[in-house]
């Protein structure tokens, strides 16, 4: 098994496209990106700055003063010949977000319940019923896509981005559920919030989640989310 294909991404990076030119959201493209990630942080090699996974892509930077462009691309031919699907990565972190759906916590969670022809209250459980697999970090520092979701809760984005959505947010887009590690302008559909600091530079590890952690959602009320954020 091979990459799709290879590009200079810069005069320090390789990207490996797995899939289509323009994959869909595709679970096993995606868990393939997380195994050879895997594969190679577990080889460690001296010359290796970074891996940053995508849904369909990794991106390899390299150390130019250690080593060269033509030699680390035979170095990722290996490892991507050696790939025959059966070497799974690491057992992956499985981590519990505590939520608070709807009211003020998440505000399109009735009219999204209303869309879907659902209750709001059914529309928490599905929600929180999912087993959800972080298959990549984007859009902002430590911002979880999240593949997972039951189809029949996916939904359009806003047609007009909010200019503000609080930290913690929780939140649909399209065929995938989220978080906003921050408060930022974002178009997805809240439907509840985390007292969890998602991103923190000042921890040992900034993000609370990276690519392949399992996440599992807990709904809980305010009272304790009042008292996990003073923790957090």
């Amino acid at each position: 098994m091979t990459a799709t294909r290879r590009e200079r991404l810069a005069d320090d990076a390789w990207l490996l496209h797995f899939g289509a030119e323009t994959p869909p959201i595709d679970d096993a493209t995606n868990a393939r990106v997380h195994r050879i990630a895997a594969r190679i942080r577990a080889d460690a090699p001296a010359w290796l700055r970074d891996l940053v996974p995508a849904y369909a892509s990794l991106a390899v930077f390299f150390d130019p003063d250690a080593i060269d462009a033509g030699t680390v691309e035979r170095w990722l031919d290996a490892r991507l010949a050696g790939d025959d699907g059966t070497t799974a990565a690491t057992a992956p972190r499985c981590i519990e977000i505590p939520v608070v759906y709807g009211g003020d916590f998440g505000e399109d969670l009735d009219s999204v319940a209303q869309e879907l022809g659902i209750t709001a209250d059914a529309l928490a459980a599905r929600h929180a019923a999912g087993t959800y697999s972080v298959a990549m970090i984007g859009f902002a520092p430590g911002f979880p896509y999240l593949s997972g979701l039951d189809p029949a809760l996916a939904l359009p984005r806003l047609a007009t981005p909010r200019t503000r959505v609080p930290a913690g947010s929780v939140a649909i887009g399209g065929a995938q559920t989220g978080l906003y590690p921050r408060e930022s302008p974002g178009g997805w559909r809240l439907i509840g919030r985390t007292p969890l600091r998602l991103f923190d530079p000042m921890r040992a590890s900034p993000s609370l989640l990276v690519p392949g952690d399992r996440v599992r959602f807990v709904a809980i009320d305010a009272r304790e989310f009042a008292r996990r954020e003073v923790q957090s």
